[in-house]
């Protein structure tokens, strides 16, 4: 079987041509760094990936995580893996460089995420996790707790994971039942049971570090009486070294559909005297904070969508490249030929290629934005990137592993029978993909949030004004006497006639009955997606029709970038009337329906 291979020259596309890379403002501790500098990080990191990563994927799957007694034992090579990616500093890459990071932009760390999960998506979930407790920390924590951790979270050294989830609770944090109860010293006493826990209890490192979710006894109801507490496996010495053990443990870990080397396990806190805890932040704020995690993780895990697009897609076309069956249609010879001159099996080959390309586009840029958010001399143009990546986010998420579910599915198809055959290694890349769009909030809940917390809030402003920006570049294709283009802008602007049709609805229809947006939420996330998608694919053909004519060009890349822009336009943008059509009319009437058909 074929291994990983970064997609390298389509991931400089879109740092230097869709994100403008060279006119970004860099964060405070990598001044210095050049488009050659981050050429060179990529190249290392596709080795890295191809070479450590990728050959561990199927060994996780076969193998998985083991629990006995307690203790995590993780696959084959996985901790010497582990060892080599913390030891090259991969795990620093965009922490703050006062604690031992980096402080690389977020658009360079964004595309190298993206290759750990296209060549071991199960192993990239540890480093995802622990980055997201570094960001809690150093946003929520107190000068003590960064300088006992982050150092360590940051080198590797130690791991961090979320415990949000209950087993009475789920999604519904409201009901979260751990106990945290004040000591003399400061300190707190957990009593609970968390489940789903990623990398919870593994044997990578020599602590984790875990975020908790808890409630102090004068807490009030709900929500808004929840507060966030770290949590080490083993208390800290004085000397940062890790000391006794907590009372917290492992009871189990669970028996998955996928991403089988990733330990996904329930944690039992305080079966003793109580796991020793302490707050961070302030108290009944724990849900803000983890929220801080949760984003991160829920545009960390739009990252693994597209990882898994690429992953699949690369096997299929390699396998369609080699599998030599029937006779190409429409040609006199009866030779046999590979199955990529079949109409229908060049039709799903595109279907991945092309979404694949929109997925790793809308990601980058909103990874630009974030930085932009954090690094701009300008308030205004701060606060205007934060609110283009806050509602981007949930689309990303929502609509990235939706799509990874249909590209990972595809990739079987192109196998047919094989790949329903374990030992090609297409079926895992679907396995592992159907996770992506149940945990860190399912695809209903991102579409909740994207109307709830992003369209109703502001009234549909920020949408607003990314439908202002779509449109400018439709305009730019509208006015090309470029037959591709000219085709690409018709497609463009009906999808964004679709998006402005649906936020209008949204707006009107939530104060009468908001169940009737609601209904049609998750088909308006898929239209919302699919379009800024086509928005940025628009974009790339623009400048890909500009480097055509400029001496040196790459034409063959190039070229296959127009095409796949078009595929992209007449396969995949051509659907956004449709899904309007299923929010505008089809919500409504789903809630006529009687339960008894159900």
């Amino acid at each position: 079987m074929s291994e990983y291979a970064a997609p390298l020259k389509d991931m400089q596309f879109v740092l230097r041509e869709l994100c403008g890379f060279s006119d970004l403002a860099p964060p405070a501790g990598s001044e210095d760094l050049t488009e050659e500098l981050v050429t060179s990080i990529l190249e290392e990191a596709g080795k890295f990936a191809a070479g450590v990563l990728s050959p561990l994927n199927g060994v996780g799957d076969r193998e998985g995580a083991r629990w006995q007694d307690g203790a995590v034992h993780t696959a084959t090579g996985w901790r010497n893996a582990y060892g080599q990616f913390t030891a090259a500093g991969w795990n620093a890459m965009s922490c703050p460089s006062e604690f031992g990071g980096q402080a690389l932009p977020r658009l360079v760390s964004a595309l190298v995420e993206e290759m750990w999960n296209g060549a071991n998506v199960a192993f990239a979930l540890c480093p995802m996790l622990t980055r997201g407790a570094i960001e809690a920390i150093e946003l929520c924590g107190t000068a003590e707790q960064k300088a006992v951790y982050l150092p360590r979270l940051i080198s590797g050294e130690w791991t961090g994971t979320m415990n949000l989830t209950e087993p009475q609770a789920g999604s519904d944090l409201s009901a979260v039942r751990t106990r945290a109860v004040p000591q003399p010293d400061g300190s707190y006493r957990l009593h609970g049971q968390k489940i789903f826990i990623t990398y919870g209890e593994h044997d990578l490192t020599a602590n984790i570090v875990h975020l908790v979710l808890a409630r102090t006894p004068d807490a009030p109801e709900g929500v808004k009486g929840i507060s966030l507490f770290v949590v080490p496996k083993f208390l800290v010495n004085a000397d940062g070294t890790a000391g006794a053990r907590n009372d917290v443990r492992c009871v189990s870990i669970e028996h998955k559909l996928g991403i089988h080397g990733s330990p996904t396990a329930m944690l039992a806190f305080g079966d003793g005297e109580g796991a020793i805890g302490w707050l961070v932040g302030e108290e009944n704020r724990g849900l803000e904070y983890m929220f801080v995690m949760m984003n991160a993780a829920r545009y960390s895990v739009g990252l693994e969508g597209v990882g898994l697009c690429e992953r699949a897609y690369q096997r299929a076309r390699d396998y369609a490249r080699d599998r030599t069956q029937g006779s190409e249609l429409g040609v006199a010879s009866r030779a046999k030929v590979a199955i990529v001159r079949h109409p229908d099996v060049r039709r799903m080959l595109l279907q991945m290629k092309s979404r694949t390309e929109a997925l790793r586009a809308l990601a980058c840029v909103i990874a630009a934005a974030t930085d932009a958010a954090r690094s701009s001399a300008d308030a205004h143009d701060r606060k205007r990137h934060q609110s283009f990546v806050d509602l981007m986010i949930p689309v990303l998420k929502g609509w990235s592993t939706e799509t990874s579910v249909l590209v990972t599915s595809l990739g079987i198809q192109v196998h047919g029978g094989m790949g329903y055959v374990e030992e090609t290694g297409a079926a895992q890349h679907f396995r592992d993909a159907r996770i992506t769009p149940i945990y860190e909030g399912t695809t209903g809940i991102q579409a909740a949030d994207l109307i709830g917390r992003k369209i109703l809030r502001d009234g549909g402003v920020a949408a607003g004004s990314v439908f202002s920006q779509m449109s400018q570049t439709q305009a730019q294709l509208a006015r090309s006497d470029d037959e591709l283009l000219s085709s690409v802008a018709v497609r463009l602007a009906e999808g964004i006639a679709a998006l402005r049709a649906c936020v209008a609805f949204i707006l009107a229809s939530s104060p009468v009955d908001a169940r009737v947006p609601a209904v049609g939420a998750a088909p308006f996330l898929e239209l919302f997606g699919i379009v800024a998608g086509g928005w940025q694919m628009a974009r790339a053909g623009l400048i890909a029709q500009q480097r055509m004519q400029e001496e040196g060009a790459d034409v063959a890349f190039l070229r296959a970038k127009q095409l796949s822009v078009k595929f992209y336009a007449e396969h995949v943008l051509s659907q956004a009337p449709g899904l309007a059509q299923a929010v505008l009319h089809g919500a409504a009437a789903a809630l006529e329906y009687p339960d008894e058909i159900f």
